[in-house]
């Protein structure tokens, strides 16, 4: 089982916890923000579960139906996890809306806090994994549920801090008060999984920094060509593909084009690791005079 599979079953059993204790931090006290917080962490369940099923589909090795693997899985799970977070913070404004309509009082609102505030350190600490080895192993189903769980510490810090205020002053209106306030935030980061996701279905180019250390590696690893042009890249999940065209001299011979083209491959290989890497071959009179200018 790969670390990326390990990550997103224990995502599912972190979510259950979570789930577990900020339900009992609710039945405890009664309290609008909190219940707004459990329902939030429903989502957790449901994303944790949709991340797995994506990561276990993407880790599948190409097949005749799909020669390009199945790495985009990752990028639908990750849309599915934006739209949910959407939906929880709906959830949320609808349950501080009836919260202001019927401001109440808090029952034991330190234990409730108590037992939101372990939910709530258990969740950083899971949100912090994941996003770190997410980016690391370039998962973004992983990543996208990193994001998650870290809305999900902001909607309980942000919570907690509704409590506090509320039961200090008496001003009971600030528990819905501070819920709503989350979840427009929560709404907001909802929004950008789903754009980072879409752009990434879309085929979007790398990152420019990444293009650049593309162009530095062919550049200064074809020695034997003329010259490379019309590069294009794209990423699927934790894969990036390269295709470019390399212009060969028209006195070199197959072999030695091919070790051109390996050693090229190899150089880009430890640049930039799980790249698909395509290079079409072309005779000296194709060169464009443009692109990427090969190094002697």
């Amino acid at each position: 089982m790969t670390v990326t599979s390990k990550l997103a079953i224990g995502s599912l059993i972190i979510g259950l916890a979570v789930f577990a204790l900020k339900g009992l931090a609710y039945w405890v006290t009664g309290s609008v923000a909190l219940l707004s917080d459990a329902l939030e962490s429903t989502v957790n369940l449901a994303t944790a579960s949709a991340a797995l099923i994506a990561v276990r589909v993407a880790e599948r090795p190409a097949d005749a139906n799909h020669p390009y693997g199945h790495h985009k899985a990752e990028f639908f799970s990750a849309v599915l996890e934006g739209v949910l977070i959407v939906i929880a913070a709906l959830f949320i404004l609808r349950e501080a809306w009836q919260g202001f309509q019927a401001p109440r009082a808090i029952a034991a609102p330190v234990e409730g806090l108590l037992i939101n505030a372990a939910a709530t350190v258990l969740n950083a600490g899971w949100c912090w994994v994941l996003l770190r080895w997410g980016r690391r192993v370039r998962s973004p189903a992983l990543v996208a549920d990193g994001k998650h769980l870290l809305a999900d510490v902001v909607t309980s810090v942000g919570v907690a801090a509704g409590i506090l205020l509320a039961w200090v002053t008496g001003w009971w209106v600030l528990d819905p008060a501070l819920a709503a306030l989350v979840a427009v935030n929560i709404l907001w980061s909802g929004s950008r999984v789903i754009r980072d996701s879409l752009v990434a279905l879309m085929d979007e180019a790398v990152p420019e920094d990444t293009l650049q250390t593309i162009r530095d590696v062919i550049s200064q690893e074809a020695g034997g060509a003329v010259e490379a042009h019309d590069l294009r890249t794209r990423h699927a999940g934790r894969i990036i593909f390269i295709d470019f065209h390399l212009v060969i001299p028209g006195e070199t011979t197959v072999a030695d084009a091919h070790v051109v083209c390996d050693r090229v491959e190899a150089a880009l290989l430890k640049a930039v690791p799980d790249a698909n890497i395509t290079i079409h071959v072309e005779p000296e009179h194709k060169a464009k005079h443009s692109g990427i200018v090969v190094l002697d």
